[in-house]
């Protein structure tokens, strides 16, 4: 709130309960506090404001917002009122009115410093960079300090960012700013980095490269200072830009000889010196080499080079790893130009030697695995070989194995594992080698644990490394032989990984993707809330959970993690502006365009998106009536057929999913590939999503209640209310379409890899052309609606067929949830989450026609009604009724009947989970001891308890649906 120190003013003294109510929590308190004031004090405009507050975090919104328009008419000047205000609009989400505020406070102060500063910020919170390069040059006149005025040019840059004519931007909005910056270089007034900084934002912006340098080499850039070789690397990046190969690599040489040990400047020289060969260099026999000292420009300069600086680091007492590794580049680089001619020596020498150095290590792994792929698939082998044969493992007194006899050794072991893996030593081992393989690792991985008996449960143990490859190996069984006793080892020895080193986030997320695998969401929730993701992982790992919690039916959690994701995004806009204003106040003004940035990619966030789209389709299912009608659940989330508010042009991809650990050889070159096949898989079911969401919006707009072919119904726009459903559908079918023909290729992602959509369920179950056959039927109802029920036969029937053939496509999914899903054959479990997945595709679809006959049963009423009134008048004992009323009664019995069926099946899954007996479980060939049935018991528990729960969520909601579609009968 409102800072308080040193309180002068009575006032002050009288507001202070107020604003420790409001900090405390104890709204009630100082909305009463505020009403009592304002009895004494009726003109202390702050108290009103404050009451407001109150109002607003109790939920009356309305009321606070008329309080806080009474005082903002009245165009305060005092600080209290100001502050108190701004934090108002801030909670209402009205950042606009903020500016409005100012914009007063300042016509009637004009001389303020604080009003003007105030005022720049409001407009920097809306992004109105026209009036904040306004405001800046006023504040500047008023006050002319140097921030005020690179405000103003800082606004100009934003001007140019933002602006639609990027010819403009380069014409007008840039130049103006570098003659602003001009203006105050040539008065020498420039005293600050950051002001710098701007300058050569602009001139780079603007293309101008050699005199960005000219600044960066000049007197203005020895003001930068604040980061450690900040001059060096703009100047780098100027030289790429200006091709200035020479430069480049006379600095990048300079750079290494001061440091040996910097990768990013190898990578530089490497480019410079290429450049340098492919254009022939010489260098001029008079001036000097360049302008940043001797250089290196024939390929024999740059072997000799790299092996000085070997050289030089034998003499080191602290080996470095850049020399070694730029080696390994460097004969990647020509061997990819045909140069074979230099004697660089073996890639698999080198790699040995360098294992030899580092391999004890944690980042000699990471290090090596870059270049594998140097090595002949003929090497491998071999390589893996002389790796084990260094190593310094002590000879088994008992046992088969040979083991490490201190960390350092351990560690030397775990690459070398990592490395087999990497080179798919391991995919080329038969079932009996890879078992054996298994039960080695986790032999080692238990004995590695005695190296981490001081570990604090916060910290990994050693040998997690052992257990997470271990798991890999099982994974492979199960899901390249199906055997499932594999995947239940996976889970038993996880969790006791888990057990051991409870902080490590890999056994998690592995644990994440297998139970989700199996069906099981609810040990999946659990393990994620105890990864607490913070801020933007729950837009990059956020898609683990959300994908599969509504589609297996636990509805609850579901909302729980759309919440958590949600309340991440939609708070994303207010924090940003915040981190705009500090970048302002701190001078930090190149990183003003990143959060801009920052905060776009994530308003176009593919997982945003999906969440929100799921969020209230899930809404829906869940309240729509039970606690409200759909009419009123759809107006509560303010949702329009006609608009789509998804940004389809710029959806960004910001999932991370290269988050579990994966040495998997297949898979190293094809992950781009399976980013982009995910990416366009879920963009096709995101577009089914949200059209099935519009669709069901359009269904409650379309009017009943008045004659559809009168002038009237065309005036109040009902037939675009049609006519906007029929696009819809229209577009909903291509989209179905598009769908069937990504399926056509038949994409098996890895494990490991992005995890698949539901829409390849969708298409298989049937359930799309359901779906597509419930919302034709809407516009048949139509048509019935506007042509009545004396000239409607024809449509009469199609309605008929529709719902017949309706009620057989409902019957045959609800066939495809009838299994067990856990089949037990001896003491093997098999997961069958395939039913699951299809029981909630059911409902889904059941309630969509619940709906659509909601709609139907609206529209036959007042017919139904005018022939009863005919029957009195005419007073005939017995009339025909139309068919469609005898087919509506019909399809409406079936729907409950399939609703009975359903609960009792739901009854019958329950009882033949609840009877299993988890203890008889049995591991093909694997003896376990005590300690692991329990981890296996575990697991299968965690399943066991997380599909009860599905069919219990499921169950409840169907049985309270079967209440309201009594309801339905005419």
């Amino acid at each position: 709130m409102a800072a308080r120190g040193h309180v002068q003013d009575p006032n002050d003294r009288r507001l202070r309960p107020i604003y420790d109510y409001l900090d405390n929590g104890n709204n009630k308190m100082a909305i009463q506090q505020a009403e009592k004031l304002l009895k004494k004090h009726k003109d202390l405009h702050c108290a009103k404001v404050l009451k407001a507050i109150g109002l607003q975090r109790t939920g009356k919104q309305d009321e606070a917002f008329v309080l806080a328009q009474e005082v903002a008419a009245l165009e305060p000047t005092d600080d209290n009122s100001l502050q108190a205000l701004t934090i108002l609009y801030r909670e209402m989400h009205r950042p606009e009115l903020v500016t409005k505020l100012y914009e007063a406070a300042v016509r009637k102060v004009p001389t303020s410093e604080e009003y003007h500063s105030h005022l720049f910020m409001a407009y920097a919170r809306v992004g109105e960079y026209k009036k904040m390069q306004q405001a800046g040059m006023a504040l500047y006149k008023i006050v002319p300090k140097n921030p005020y005025y690179f405000w103003s040019v800082m606004s100009l840059i934003m001007q140019s960012i933002s602006a639609q004519d990027k010819k403009l931007s380069k014409t007008m909005f840039l130049p103006l700013a570098e003659r602003m910056v001009e203006k105050m270089v040539k008065e020498d007034k420039i005293e600050a980095e950051a002001e710098v900084e701007l300058y050569y934002m602009i001139l780079e912006r603007l293309g101008k490269y050699e005199e960005a340098l000219e600044v960066i080499r000049g007197k203005l850039g020895e003001k930068l200072t604040s980061e450690l070789q900040s001059r060096e690397n703009k100047c780098m990046a100027m030289y790429k830009k200006l091709s200035k190969w020479p430069e480049c690599n006379a600095l990048s040489k300079r750079l290494l000889l001061q440091n040996p040990d910097d990768w990013q400047f190898y990578l530089s020289y490497f480019d410079s010196v290429l450049h340098l060969v492919d254009g022939s260099w010489t260098p001029p026999v008079e001036s000097p080499m360049s302008a940043e000292g001797d250089l290196d420009h024939t390929l024999e300069q740059v072997v000799k080079f790299v092996e000085d600086q070997i050289e030089g680091d034998c003499k080191n007492p602290r080996p470095l790893r850049g020399p070694h590794l730029a080696k390994l580049e460097l004969i990647r680089r020509l061997r990819s130009r045909g140069c074979n001619e230099f004697n660089l020596g073996e890639p698999e020498n080198l790699m040995f030697q360098y294992f030899l150095k580092f391999g004890d290590k944690p980042c000699c792994f990471t290090d090596l695995k870059v270049f594998v792929d140097l090595l002949n698939p003929a090497q491998h082998s071999n390589f893996i070989n002389r790796l084990l044969g260094s190593l310094p493992l002590t000879p088994p007194i008992v046992g088969d194995f040979a083991f490490p006899e201190d960390i350092k050794a351990m560690q030397r072991h775990l690459c070398v594992i990592q490395l087999s893996r990497l080179l798919g030593l391991h995919e080329k081992m038969d079932r009996a080698q890879k078992q054996e393989a298994i039960r080695e690792i986790i032999i080692r991985y238990r004995h590695g644990l005695q190296f981490g008996k001081s570990c604090l449960k916060t910290e990994l143990q050693f040998s997690d490394y052992y257990c997470l490859i271990g798991a890999h190996l099982l994974l492979d069984l199960w899901i390249s032989a199906g055997e499932d006793w594999a995947v239940w080892h996976a889970l038993t020895l996880l969790e006791e990984g888990l057990s051991n080193s409870p902080s490590n986030a890999q056994f998690k997320l592995l644990l994440i993707r297998i139970y989700c695998t199996l069906g099981a969401f609810e040990p999946a929730m659990d393990l994620y809330s105890s990864l607490d993701a913070k801020h933007i992982q729950h837009d990059t790992i956020g898609y683990l959970l959300t994908r599969f919690g509504g589609a297996l039916g636990h509805y609850n959690s579901a909302s729980q993690a759309c919440n958590a994701a949600l309340r991440f995004f939609h708070s994303n806009q207010k924090d940003t502006s915040e981190y705009i204003i500090q970048a302002y106040k701190y001078g930090a003004f190149e990183k003003i365009p990143e959060f801009i940035d920052f905060r776009n990619r994530l308003n176009n966030s593919l997982h945003f998106a999906q969440v929100r789209t799921e969020r209230m389709l899930l809404d829906l299912l869940l309240e729509a009536h039970v606690s409200s009608s759909l009419e009123e659940s759809i107006k509560s989330m303010c949702l329009i057929p006609e608009e789509d508010d998804i940004p389809w042009q710029d959806l960004r991809d910001n999932r991370d999913l290269t988050v579990l650990f994966s040495w998997d050889a297949d898979n190293r070159d094809h992950t781009e590939d399976y980013s982009h096949l995910s990416l366009e898989e879920e963009r096709i079911w995101l577009l089914i999503r949200s059209l099935t969401l519009r669709l069901v919006s359009g269904l409650t707009t379309l009017n009943h209640t008045e004659p559809k072919n009168s002038e009237k119904a065309t005036e109040n726009g009902v037939s675009s209310k049609i006519d906007t459903v029929r696009t819809l559908l229209q577009q909903f079918e291509e989209a179905v379409d598009s769908g069937k023909r990504f399926s056509e290729k038949n994409v098996k992602y890895p494990f490991l890899g992005p995890p698949a959509s539901r829409l390849t369920g969708f298409l298989s179950s049937g359930c799309c052309q359901c779906q597509k056959e419930t919302f034709q039927l809407v516009n048949d109802i139509y048509q019935l609606d506007s042509c009545g029920i004396d000239d409607s036969c024809d449509i009469q029937e199609k309605i008929g067929n529709r719902l017949n053939s309706s009620l057989g496509y409902l019957k045959d999914l609800f066939s495809q949830c009838k299994g067990d899903l856990l089949l037990s054959r001896e003491g093997h479990y098999k997961p069958s989450p395939l039913i699951i997945e299809n029981l909630v595709f059911f409902v889904e679809l059941y309630l969509l026609f619940f709906w659509v006959s909601g709609y139907f049963a609206a529209v036959l009423r007042p017919f139904k009604s005018n022939l009863q009134k005919k029957k009195k008048k005419k007073k005939e004992s017995s009339t025909t009724q139309p068919p469609v009323f005898t087919g509506f009664q019909d399809f409406v019995n079936g729907l409950q009947k399939l609703l009975t069926d359903l609960n009792d099946y739901i009854k019958e899954l329950e009882a033949s989970l609840v009877a299993l007996k988890l203890e008889d479980l049995s591991l093909e060939n694997v003896t376990l001891s005590e300690e692991e049935k329990t981890f296996t018991k575990l697991s299968i528990d965690k399943v066991q308890n997380s599909y009860l729960h599905s069919l219990q969520e499921v169950g409840d909601l169907m049985r309270k649906k079967l209440e309201t579609i009594k309801k339905l009968k005419l």
